[in-house]
């Protein structure tokens, strides 16, 4: 069995090497760049972790969580020109530090390697996992789709919220435990209870960040709360807040919003005053607690040692438990 540190020292080995043609440097460089370190890697570490619990080498699914972690960072290409977003991982971003036409087409390089890197996983596996890749592919497509349409509607309920989440984030956690799990030998049946989880797992993990954005340490997060108050943002706070408070406090709600002339700590205050009112952040805290109950439920179910289970929890607790 392999220790998280060793599933890390296993992606970066990996993923710095890499190789990739001399020419044209404006197509590559930008992916060199955007795979350099930083990233918490999770999505590469989860592939070789379901491999891991049913396979004592994890070489067999080094393609695919190398394939997943470049996919994934080929969306982060794409989103921070969607999001206007300057920079990535405390570095400018991609189209930022280059331009949007050289983000687009670097990242859609990335896509395409990903499925290169697919490609060679042993050839009995490679069709399940193209199966499996292809559907966290439209699935996180999707997802972005569906925040972008949220950015110009006043009101998104909580349930949209959900389901936007799972398609943008927790698909692709469960999808590279599974895929991990494909390339360890898993049966079909542990394949979507590990996929399962990973999804709740997800779910959770951004439930988290909507909090920490709010109520968060600066200190530990390396940023200032409140940005997601800021950009008018919908997250599962300001849906629950709109779906949970009174007409009166739900119109002070957008005003503040909406008020572009307020100071940025004043609106931040204000509109944290009315999710502390609606004791969002102890709902929050809940809806975390179930979907991280219930993910840890659903590993019971799967007939494998507790020992080797331990790791992925150890892993779930961690990034639930996180402050930055």
């Amino acid at each position: 069995m392999y220790s998280v540190r060793e599933f890390l020292e296993i992606t970066e080995h990996e993923l710095a090497s890499l190789t990739y043609p001399p020419k044209p440097d404006g197509l590559y460089a930008p992916m060199r760049y955007a795979l350099e370190e930083g990233g918490k890697r999770i999505r590469p570490i989860l592939v070789l972790m379901g491999c891991n619990l049913f396979h004592e080498s994890v070489t067999v699914a080094r393609p695919a969580a190398l394939a997943v972690e470049v996919f994934h960072n080929f969306t982060l290409l794409h989103d921070d020109i969607m999001d206007a977003s300057d920079t990535r991982r405390g570095k400018p971003s991609v189209y930022k530090k280059w331009n949007e036409n050289t983000a687009i087409l670097s990242g859609d390089m990335m896509l395409i390697y990903a499925y290169r890197l697919l490609t060679r996983c042993e050839p009995h596996v490679v069709p399940r996992l193209l199966e499996v890749f292809n559907n966290v592919a439209l699935g996180v497509c999707e997802g972005q789709q569906y925040d972008m349409e949220f950015e110009t509607r006043e009101n998104v309920s909580v349930d949209e919220y959900l389901e936007m989440i799972r398609l943008k984030t927790a698909v692709l956690l469960g999808g590279a435990l599974q895929m991990g799990a494909i390339c360890g030998g898993a049966s079909a049946e542990q394949t979507e209870l590990l996929y399962r989880f990973g999804l709740l797992i997800g779910l959770a993990f951004q439930l988290q960040d909507d909090l920490l954005d709010t109520y968060g340490d600066p200190a530990l997060l390396g940023k200032p709360v409140g940005e997601d108050i800021l950009a008018g943002k919908k997250n599962f706070l300001l849906s629950s807040a709109l779906a949970l408070a009174t007409e009166e406090d739900r119109q002070q709600l957008l005003t503040l919003l909406h008020d572009n002339t307020l100071p940025a700590a004043e609106k931040i205050a204000s509109v944290k005053a009315i999710y502390d009112k609606l004791n969002l952040k102890k709902r929050t805290e809940q809806k975390i607690s179930e979907y991280f109950n219930t993910a840890f439920r659903t590993l019971d179910v799967l007939e494998i040692d507790p020992e080797r289970l331990q790791p992925l929890r150890d892993l779930a607790s961690e990034l639930i438990k996180r402050q930055k």
